[in-house]
């Protein structure tokens, strides 16, 4: 199916799992789990709870190149998640061979690939870190649950175009750091605040204590007129802008992505482009001197706004200090 479709995942908060306002697309996943999650007993002898069902993600009708999302995405959902009894690099090379993909990538997976006996993903978003004629990086955002625990990742895809299909060449999962020890009062004021989700890997960044500050505030002052759905900050990003030499601000913590605003996916047609406009205009606003997004936008100072094929699903947003 090509159409536009629902955007849901899962949030798991200390009383149980909950369906929340993440993003995947098709039907939203259920409590129920996948069969044999009770196969096993917990410490305490009484059954695990169920993994949460998720649903395989499908790109939207308004993306660039449906077909590059959709090959990185099958790799990192190949992977990441397994039946109970099917764990381990081994098992997890023989799903991404039938992918036709290359079995080694297995060996990059990091974080992707827990030790667990069973896993479930659920792709929350699929955005361009760049894309070029030939080649291209697709930041797959995920959370993922195994027996006792709910995290995630995002892995920067890379893809070479081939025929029939691109070829993934690289996977990068995002490594954000240990916790530290006391954090900014804007960083705790961001994972606070309910109108700004953040996946895993950038309430990493965010407890990393490594996001400069400049990025927090500009996302408490957004929060007051918008809810968002953050994609990627610090890590899981192209070290560099694709395709250049010069250094991307995400990974000296000094930018954020966007994909979903009120609720609205950026790359979605029917998102109203006035409250993409308004988004970026006010991002500018906040301090941003660097605001791209699917609508080049006049004004502001020289350079402030732009727009390319990369930055037509999501609203990022660079800060200099």
């Amino acid at each position: 199916m090509r159409g536009p479709l629902g955007r849901r995942a899962l949030l798991l908060t200390a009383g149980g799992l909950l369906a929340g306002a993440a993003g995947c697309s098709g039907t939203s996943p259920t409590r129920a789990g996948p069969s044999g999650a009770a196969s096993a007993l917990s410490a305490s002898g009484s059954p695990p709870s169920p993994l949460p069902t998720t649903t395989a993600w499908r790109p939207d009708r308004g993306d660039v190149d449906p077909a590059v999302k959709l090959r990185a995405v099958q790799v990192v959902e190949a992977i990441g998640a397994w039946a109970a009894g099917r764990g381990g690099a081994a098992a997890a090379k023989r799903r991404v061979a039938a992918l036709g993909a290359a079995p080694s990538l297995v060996d990059q997976a990091g974080a992707l690939l827990p030790r667990a006996a069973e896993a479930t993903l659920q792709v929350v978003d699929a955005q361009y870190g760049g894309i070029l004629a030939d080649r291209a990086s697709v930041l797959v955002v995920c959370r993922q649950w195994t027996p006792g625990h709910a995290g995630g990742t995002t892995v920067d895809v890379r893809l070479s175009r081939a025929r029939p299909r691109w070829e993934v060449t690289a996977l990068h999962p995002a490594r954000p750091g240990a916790a530290a020890a006391a954090l900014p009062t804007t960083a705790r004021q961001v994972l606070a605040d309910p109108r700004i989700t953040l996946p895993p890997a950038a309430q990493a960044d965010f407890r990393s204590g490594k996001v400069h500050p400049s990025v927090g505030r500009a996302l408490l002052r957004l929060a007051g007129s918008y809810r968002m759905y953050v994609s990627v900050v610090r890590s899981g990003h192209p070290l560099d802008v694709f395709g250049t030499d010069r250094p991307s601000d995400h990974p000296l913590g000094r930018a954020f992505d966007v994909w979903q605003i009120d609720g609205h996916a950026v790359v979605d047609p029917a998102t109203p482009r006035r409250l993409v406009e308004s988004f970026m205009r006010d991002a500018a606003a906040a301090g941003s001197y660097n605001v791209g997004g699917p609508v080049q936008l006049a004004g502001g100072a020289a350079g402030q706004f732009f727009s390319d094929n990369t930055h037509h699903d999501h609203v990022h947003a660079g800060f200099t200090a």
